[in-house]
């Protein structure tokens, strides 16, 4: 069976084309970040893995599926969805700007922006409205005590 474009629209295949992105434009930018944009960029990836990783266990260990558009089968806000709705999608973020810093591409600094908002309306908003008619009230509670990108409320 080949494969559709619906298959390859997910968030990886997103992130693949930003980085390759910043990378070209990494060609054309000025120097501007330096042995300081290399150690950033360092830990912002490795962050960006690290949280991956957690999130990807957490949802292992609950038995829901880490693929977008597929019904959750659980809702997950323990570990580190406890400070984020959405911590692979941040960790995506993480990895694209310690990239851009890494490569010291100041000119693809914009390409974050464009990044997060592609995401959250290709991917999150599709995520929260099954999330709300999976788990309802549930959902509603722990949406409203914890941001979508980082942080909780009060």
């Amino acid at each position: 069976m080949r494969p559709t474009l619906r298959d390859i629209d997910i968030p990886p295949s997103w992130l693949a084309l930003h980085l390759a992105a910043a990378w070209a434009l990494s060609k054309v930018s000025p120097a501007l970040f330096g042995a300081a944009g290399r150690l950033g960029g360092l830990i912002l990836v490795a962050s960006g893995l690290v949280l991956m990783a957690a999130a990807v266990a957490e949802m292992a260990r609950h038995r829901t599926t880490v693929i977008p558009r597929r019904n959750p089968s659980a809702l997950v806000t323990g570990g580190v969805f406890r400070l984020s709705r959405n911590p692979i999608y941040l960790a995506d973020a993480l990895i694209l700007l310690g990239a851009i810093l890494w490569l010291d591409a100041g000119l693809a600094l914009p390409l974050v922006a464009g990044f997060v908002w592609l995401i959250q309306t290709r991917f999150i908003r599709d995520e929260e409205a099954r999330l709300t008619e999976a788990f309802g009230p549930e959902f509603d509670l722990w949406a409203a005590r914890t941001r979508r990108w980082f942080g909780r409320r009060g």
